[in-house]
């Protein structure tokens, strides 16, 4: 009993010192990454042309929606897995503040029913969500116009995720579809691919992307997770 108690004692140190090590590997790469976000925001400011300082802040978008990840992973108990709603909530407002929208304007209202993402799901739907909204900032509400942008993530059963990002803006036109050549939705259609998801457009009322897929698991299996349990 000794021996086996002193084993024991051995494994559950070892597994502490693997997840210190894993979470300062993620605070590590946040921090790399926020440094890179610095720098694309830095020249953003000190360039003339509106496009190429807009590509520059679209950029800095993106990185910023990956180092959220590693930061959540740092902070999170379980590194295994992150709140994806909290997340959202975070990448959202970075969003907003990026394109200096005012809350009264244009709200962002999230629905996330306790869903908890893998890192190899969480990036790939995180950056999906932040070419959508952005996609949405752009174009969805010219002339001043005020609304909201919704996103909602949630299981469907079977292993099976759902995320929408809609706006009740302008809508998108009707010659833009998934296959359109605009960086954005190429983009989004080719992280949607990664998932092994589809991509379906609706454009009744503003405009709705619904993205369905299963959880990508490093180990080939596929699992969705509702307030951390699998369904």
């Amino acid at each position: 009993m000794t021996k086996q108690k002193e084993t024991e004692t051995q494994i559950l140190a070892t597994l502490r010192d693997k997840e210190m090590l894993l979470k300062e590997v993620h605070h590590r790469v946040k921090n790399n990454l926020q440094v890179v976000c610095s720098l694309l925001y830095l020249q953003s400011v000190n360039v003339d042309d509106p496009g190429l300082r807009q590509a520059l802040i679209e950029s800095r978008n993106r990185v910023m929606s990956m180092a959220l990840i590693h930061e959540r992973l740092y902070k999170s108990k379980d590194i295994s897995t992150i709140d994806f709603g909290q997340y959202i909530k975070e990448l959202a407002t970075d969003i907003f503040y990026s394109f200096g929208i005012e809350d009264d304007k244009i709200r962002h209202v999230i629905n996330s029913h306790n869903i908890c993402l893998s890192i190899d799901t969480a990036i790939p739907c995180g950056l999906i969500i932040n070419e959508l909204v952005t996609n949405a900032l752009k174009h969805g509400f010219t002339d001043n116009v005020s609304g909201e942008i919704r996103i909602d993530i949630s299981a469907k059963g079977n292993n099976t995720l759902m995320l929408v990002v809609s706006d009740n803006g302008v809508g998108i036109p009707q010659d833009i579809d998934n296959n359109t050549v605009s960086l954005g939705l190429r983009l989004v259609r080719t992280l949607t691919e990664q998932l092994d998801g589809t991509l379906e457009i609706n454009r009744d009322n503003g405009t709705e992307f619904r993205v369905t897929f299963r959880e990508q698991k490093r180990n080939g299996e596929n699992s969705a997770y509702d307030g951390r349990q699998k369904v």
